[in-house]
């Protein structure tokens, strides 16, 4: 059993709290396709980060290419299709037993992105969100994870940070919060040295007279009767 308590949670959006793989990669593939890539060797590759540095990572197979106006059309066309997108089992209930002004995401997408994809998943969207045009760099870094922190007037270090992919297991890392990982949307086990839950349903958080927000939770290796995970 996980049993901490924390001054606020920051989660990731897209495979943390709610799940756009189809979505995404139907526009993904369709920018791949237009530029002659290999669309099964690339689409690994675009999750968890900001769409600017996937397409600044294929910048040098793709000679004269305009990043920030390639950048533009996905992000456009990510906005226009919303289809398919659902919360992560359980994330709706737990969101809204949070104190408010005590949680937050932190997101690759934009703003605008965000917002619709968060739409369609029928979850609000938190105060103090940061979003891509908030931060310079993007995950692996940090920065998005200590902005929030900053925000909620708290410390990073003091945060359960709720991740799904390297590059946000990453951010939380150097941010140095504590690191829950969301396996919903995973089609292979994920090699982590944290905790892990397949998604929200075993969840519960309660608040204290402090303002702290105690989580307790029940493993993924619980969940499936394997016994407890490492605490």
């Amino acid at each position: 059993m996980f049993d901490r308590d924390f001054a606020a949670f920051l989660f990731d959006m897209d495979g943390t709290v709610l799940t756009s793989i189809a979505a995404a990669e139907r526009v993904w593939t369709r920018w791949a396709l237009r530029h002659g890539l290999d669309v099964a060797r690339f689409l690994p590759t675009i999750h968890g980060v900001q769409a600017i540095d996937t397409i600044r990572r294929q910048a040098p197979n793709l000679p004269g290419i305009d990043v920030e106006a390639e950048a533009a059309w996905v992000t456009r066309a990510e906005i226009e299709d919303v289809g398919g997108i659902e919360p992560i089992p359980g994330a709706v209930a737990f969101l809204a037993s949070l104190p408010a002004g005590r949680w937050t995401i932190v997101t690759s997408a934009t703003r605008e992105l965000a917002e619709a994809r968060l739409a369609a998943a029928g979850l609000p969207p938190p105060v103090q969100m940061v979003c891509a045009e908030d931060i310079s760099r993007g995950k692996p870094a940090p920065d998005g994870y200590l902005l929030a922190a900053e925000r909620l007037g708290v410390r990073a270090a003091d945060c359960l940070i709720v991740e799904d992919a390297p590059a946000g297991i990453a951010a939380a890392e150097a941010a140095g919060g504590t690191t829950l990982v969301i396996t919903h949307t995973h089609h292979h086990p994920l090699a982590t040295p944290h905790v892990t839950v397949p998604d929200y349903l075993g969840l519960a958080a309660t608040a204290g007279a402090d303002g702290r927000i105690r989580l307790t939770c029940r493993t993924a290796q619980e969940r499936a009767g394997k016994g407890a995970a490492p605490r």
